[in-house]
């Protein structure tokens, strides 16, 4: 360890090793008690919030290849038996590609500066603060989208006479969808609080439960890429002025 020698000029505390009498060498130390503390957690947060981003993106596509395979079967989406919300797939472009590509900036620059190596930290910040807002209007769309894919329920095989569908004989459609020409059923219209009413949906077989399950895991997936966007727009404008490592 050195020991160094104090001096305060012009009220400010100075610092320079032993042996260095040049004054061109004496370093400002006051500014270097602030700055660094923020970059500090600039680089950590940027670190947690990478990695936790990659999981939420992954698994929204993940939920979202899995609504158009109901019951884990391939034939209803070769026969074009996929519901109109599933078909738009808000879990891939949304929640998924768009919250991926400013997951993978965010964790490769966060560990890449973790070292302090010349990693141009504030261009970088203000990348990551401009692909966290792409990221909160993606997972923002997918909410949304899994939201109005939870209310319509799934594009099923059923009953139409025996339903109130407003149809005759066996079709596939959308039981639980209010037309607004007609006056829903009560049974259809309530299907999310009385589960009595699934069995609605012949085929696919489960549908129902399998298209709540998923579109609800988007909805909570969604909602936490949110706030974890949120909080890197945040960390990227901190990175602009601060920097991310820590011993600079």
């Amino acid at each position: 360890m050195w020991s160094t020698s104090w001096h305060v000029i012009n009220s400010q505390p100075w610092v320079m090793p032993p042996g260095q009498g040049s004054s061109e060498e004496w370093t400002l130390l006051a500014p270097r008690g602030i700055a660094p503390r923020v970059a500090m957690c600039v680089g950590k947060c940027s670190r947690i919030v990478g990695p936790c981003l990659l999981v939420l993106g992954t698994l929204s596509m993940a939920a979202n290849i899995l609504l158009l395979f109901p019951g884990g079967a391939s034939k209803y989406l070769v026969e074009g038996h996929i519901s109109k919300d599933a078909k738009a797939m808000p879990g891939i472009w949304g929640g998924g590609v768009t919250v991926l590509l400013a997951a993978t900036h965010i964790t490769a620059v966060g560990w890449r500066c973790a070292g302090c190596s010349d990693c141009g930290t504030r261009r970088n910040a203000f990348i990551s603060a401009v692909l966290s807002k792409l990221a909160l209007l993606g997972a923002a769309a997918c909410f949304v989208l899994s939201g109005v894919g939870l209310t319509n329920g799934p594009l099923c095989f059923y009953n139409a006479s025996e339903h109130g569908g407003g149809g005759h004989g066996m079709l596939w459609g959308y039981p639980f969808l209010d037309t607004g020409s007609q006056k829903p059923d009560a049974r259809a219209e309530n299907y999310l609080h009385d589960h009595r009413t699934w069995s609605i949906c012949l085929e696919p077989v489960g549908v129902v439960t399998w298209n709540v399950v998923l579109f609800s895991l988007l909805l909570l997936i969604s909602a936490a890429e949110m706030v974890l966007a949120s909080i890197q727009i945040l960390n990227g404008c901190l990175g602009c002025l601060c920097g991310f490592c820590e011993g600079k």
